[in-house]
C-alpha cells in the first residue's frame, strides 16, 4: 500500500511540475485549453444561426442522402418506421389529445434539427456526414414537411429564411421567479398522500425500437435512386396484366390491398380519404396526372399535368415500378415495387377504389 501511495504521489508531483505558473490555475494542475481543442468540442448551433459552418445543400441531394442513411429508421418520406421517430406530419395536431410532434409541427428552431443531425446521425455512424450533406438532409426534411420548395437550397446564408411553424409556441421558463420558492419548505418524507392508486395505464408498451427492426428495414431499402431520367438505368418495362374495370378479379384486388399497405403511411383511399404526405388515391385510375384537388404537386407532376398525361395502365405501371424514373422530382423516394405481380395487383386495387 505504501508503495502504491508513493507512486501516486510521484505522478501527482510530476503533473504539477508540467503546469506553468501562467496557465496552471489555482491548484497548480492542468492548463488552459487551446482554441483548437475548444473548437473540437464546441459543435453546437444556436437558434440565431451562430455556430453554423459555411456550406450548402439542396433538397434533391438530400432526398438521395436521406434514402441511403435515414430512411431505414425514419421512413422513405420522414413519416417514421415502426417505433422510430416521425420527422414529418402532425401539422395542426398540437391541440389534440394525442399530438404528433415533428420537425414540421412542433420544433421551434431549425438549429435543433441541424445540430442533432450533425452530432448524432446517421444512427450507428454519427458525424460521418459533411456539413454540405447535413444541409442537404435538413433541406429534405423541410421539404417533406411542405415547408420549402423542391428547388430550395439550405445554407448558412439561407438558414434564417426558414420559418418554423411552432416558432411562437414556447414560453420563457420563469419558474425561478414563480415556483422555486414553493420548494424551499421541508419536504414530506412519509405518508404524504392519504391513498395511492393507479389512475391510468400505458396504452402502448412497445415504445422502444429494437436494433433488429432497423436492420430489417434497412434490408428492404432498394439501390439508391437516380436523380434524373437521363441518369436512370435502363430497365425492362414491367409486365402489367390488363384489368378491365367491369371485371375486376376479387383475388387480384385483395392482393393489391395487401401491397397497398406499403403506401398507407402517405396515401389514403376509401370513404373519408384525405390528402396526407401524398395525395388521396380515390379515382386515380384513368384520371389526369396531377389533378387531385388541394394537393401541392412537385414540378415533375406539374409538367406531366401540363402535357396532358393520364394515369392509364402503362403510366401507373411505370410509376409504381420506378417513381423517380417516371417523375424525377417526385416526393416519393420509395424505390418502387419489384414484382410485376405486385404492380398488376396494385393497379387492380386502385381501379377498385375508382368510380
Amino acid at each position: 500500500m505504501l508503495k502504491y501511495l508513493n507512486s501516486l504521489t510521484a505522478i501527482t508531483l510530476a503533473t504539477m511540475a508540467i503546469a506553468t505558473a501562467a496557465d496552471a490555475g489555482p491548484f497548480g494542475l492542468g492548463r488552459a485549453a487551446t482554441s483548437d481543442e475548444v473548437a473540437a468540442w464546441n459543435l453546437d448551433v444556436r437558434p440565431d444561426g451562430s455556430g453554423l459552418p459555411v456550406g450548402a445543400g439542396n433538397v434533391e441531394d438530400g432526398d438521395v442522402l436521406f434514402a441511403d442513411n435515414c430512411a431505414s429508421c425514419h421512413g422513405d418520406f420522414a413519416e417514421g418506421r415502426g417505433n422510430w421517430p416521425k420527422l414529418a406530419g402532425g401539422v395542426d395536431t398540437l391541440d389534440h389529445d394525442d399530438p404528433l410532434k415533428t420537425v414540421g409541427s412542433y420544433w421551434p428552431y431549425l438549429s435543433t434539427t441541424w445540430d442533432y443531425v450533425n452530432r448524432s446521425m446517421p444512427f450507428g455512424n454519427a458525424q460521418s456526414l459533411s456539413a454540405d450533406e447535413v444541409y442537404a438532409v435538413v433541406a429534405y426534411i423541410l421539404y417533406s414537411n411542405d415547408m420549402v420548395e423542391d428547388d430550395f437550397i439550405l445554407s448558412n446564408e439561407t438558414f434564417l429564411d426558414v420559418e418554423m411553424r411552432n416558432a411562437d409556441g414556447f414560453i420563457i421558463d420563469d419558474r425561478a421567479e414563480t415556483e422555486y420558492a414553493q420548494f424551499s419548505a421541508a419536504p414530506c418524507m412519509e405518508n404524504c398522500k392519504a391513498e395511492v392508486e393507479i389512475t391510468m395505464r400505458a396504452l402502448v408498451l412497445d415504445v422502444t425500437p429494437e436494433e433488429e427492426d432497423a436492420e430489417a428495414a434497412a434490408q428492404e431499402q432498394s439501390a439508391p435512386v437516380s436523380k434524373t431520367k437521363a441518369e436512370a438505368p435502363a430497365a425492362a418495362a414491367p409486365v402489367v396484366v390488363p384489368v378491365q374495370e367491369s371485371a375486376l378479379d376479387p383475388g387480384l384486388v385483395a392482393e393489391g390491398a395487401k401491397v397497398f399497405k406499403k403506401c398507407k403511411a402517405c396515401h389514403q383511399v376509401g370513404e373519408g380519404a384525405k390528402n396526407k404526405t401524398g395525395p388521396l388515391l380515390n379515382g386515380i385510375a384513368g384520371r389526369a396526372v396531377g389533378t387531385i384537388e388541394g394537393f401541392r404537386y412537385s414540378k415533375s407532376f406539374q409538367e406531366l399535368s401540363a402535357e396532358g398525361a393520364v394515369w392509364d395502365d402503362a403510366a401507373l405501371a411505370a410509376f409504381l415500378a420506378k417513381p423517380k424514373a417516371y417523375a424525377p422530382k417526385t416526393k416519393m423516394s420509395f424505390a418502387g415495387l419489384k414484382k410485376d405481380s405486385d404492380i398488376a395487383a396494385m393497379i387492380a386495387y386502385l381501379k377498385s377504389v375508382s368510380p
